[in-house]
């Protein structure tokens, strides 16, 4: 059974130390977020985690891509739609996960295979990899405050705009070495969104990608449950520690040829689950879809965890999935 990471970790940002980075604050050029990156990545490596994130230091998950998108803004940090929505020019996380997958490198040989994605779309034991992150086009677009050139009423031109514009960045992340891109979508569990639009711009996303592509949704699904799965996608990641209703839904379904993402760990809190707590929600899983179709994971991401508590939640999740195999 693989480990994953929704995407983000505490921001631990770092100050000039060397002389060089003395020298390069005082021009400018000096990065606080590449050392909460190298934290984030440093921690989810030696946790033992299998496929990786570069922590999504820069920013939450609206905030990067709206104000890099060329068509929106931040009003504060409150995303905003200005004009055309259009592909960036340049990628928004690229560099990120290259410095991601070269400090992962550094701390494992298995980060630095060069073949190390899932072309053939399988999911060995033992793979390990940096998955490319991206903010989904359905819950940027309920996120935003419309400011300029679309209409305010009807939000699907917008949704497959932000499609397009992300399908782009797709592939910047998988010419960067990402060994799967995922999708957030939370707000599609929220009963504000269009899911025949939100499923058209996802597969507006993943075309023409050689690698995976994952769609993760927290909230309350059992509403929706059976729409998600006809998403075109390889893995669907949800939450299940955090919305313990949500478990229901693994006592009666089928994946229909997908991988679940079984969210194992609550991210709400800085309690440390036990070992015997994730092993239930695990268990439940395993014997319904199999070993093979399962990946644990937390339910969301941990930016608003302390440092201690979510690497603590990381290892024990580890730890849990070694003794059950």
């Amino acid at each position: 059974m693989l480990t994953t990471v929704v995407g983000s970790y505490p921001v631990i940002t770092g100050c000039p130390e060397s002389i060089a980075e003395k020298i390069k604050a005082s021009l400018g050029r000096f990065d606080p977020f590449e050392a909460a990156l190298d934290l984030a990545v440093t921690d989810q490596v030696q946790a033992g985690i299998d496929v990786i994130s570069d922590g999504q230091v820069r920013g939450s998950m609206l905030e990067i891509f709206a104000q890099t998108i060329p068509g929106m803004g931040l009003d504060g940090k409150k995303p905003v739609i200005e004009g055309k929505i259009i592909p960036s020019p340049y990628s928004i996380g690229a560099a990120d996960l290259k410095r991601a997958l070269k400090t992962a490198g550094k701390l494992s040989p298995a980060f630095r295979k060069e073949e190390g994605l899932f072309h053939d779309h399988t999911f060995r034991d033992g793979f390990k990899g940096v998955k490319g992150i991206i903010t989904g086009p359905t819950t940027l677009a309920l996120s935003s405050l419309i400011k300029d050139f679309y209409n305010k009423e009807n939000r699907e031109e917008i949704i497959i705009d932000l499609a397009w514009a992300l399908k782009k960045e797709a592939e910047y992340l998988e010419n960067a070495g990402a060994a799967l891109i995922q999708v957030d979508e939370p707000f599609l569990s929220t009963g504000m969104a269009d899911i025949k639009t939100a499923r058209k711009a996802l597969e507006i996303i993943r075309r023409n990608l050689s690698i995976p592509i994952a769609m993760h949704v927290c909230g309350d699904l059992t509403g929706i449950w059976e729409e998600l799965l006809q998403f075109k996608v390889d893995i669907l990641d949800c939450e299940f520690a955090g919305q313990p209703k949500n478990q229901q839904i693994l006592e009666n379904t089928e994946l229909n040829g997908k991988k679940l993402g079984l969210g194992c760990i609550d991210s709400k809190t800085d309690e440390i689950e036990s070992n015997k707590q994730i092993a239930q929600i695990l268990e439940k899983g395993v014997e319904v879809f199999g070993e093979e179709n399962i990946i644990a994971d937390p339910d969301c991401g941990m930016r608003l965890r302390s440092r201690e508590a979510a690497y603590s939640k990381l290892e024990v999740m580890v730890e849990t999935v070694k003794w059950l195999s």
